[in-house]
């Protein structure tokens, strides 16, 4: 069972691949993530990765790490403070901030950084974690 202050962290390089894959499952073309002269024309500078694929992170460490097999979002509480790039490393940590004693829920700190250590996605997640 998670306590309070456990935590657990991943970290990946963000591919341009992995646009064309969030696109084939969602359907998302924004210019944003396509369009070098339009994206570099935009507040962003460039290309950025959609949201889901920066977020999709989180879903990994909670999934696999903490509080681990068997755990499904019931609530989520995310700010995207700033565009992930392709090439950009990316590290999701969550830190358990609650834990239930009566249900297998958790309340976690999620953050996500960029390799400069700017918080790219910061905010709280409520997890579900079914007993398998």
């Amino acid at each position: 069972m998670p306590k309070v202050g456990d935590s657990a962290r991943r970290s990946r390089v963000v591919q341009a691949r992995d646009i064309e894959l969030f696109t084939e499952i969602t359907g998302d073309r924004n210019p944003l993530h396509y369009d070098k002269a339009a994206a570099t024309a935009s507040r962003f500078g460039g290309l950025i990765v959609q949201g889901g694929v920066t977020s999709g992170l989180l879903n990994a460490v909670v999934a696999e790490d903490l509080p681990g097999p068997g755990s499904v979002f019931l609530h989520v509480d995310w700010s995207f403070r700033a565009p992930v790039k392709p090439g950009d490393e990316i590290t999701a940590e969550v830190e358990v901030t609650a834990a239930r004693e009566d249900k297998p829920m958790t309340t976690l700190r999620t953050t996500i950084t960029n390799q400069d250590g700017t918080v790219v996605l910061d905010g709280s997640a409520l997890v579900w974690t079914e007993p398998l």
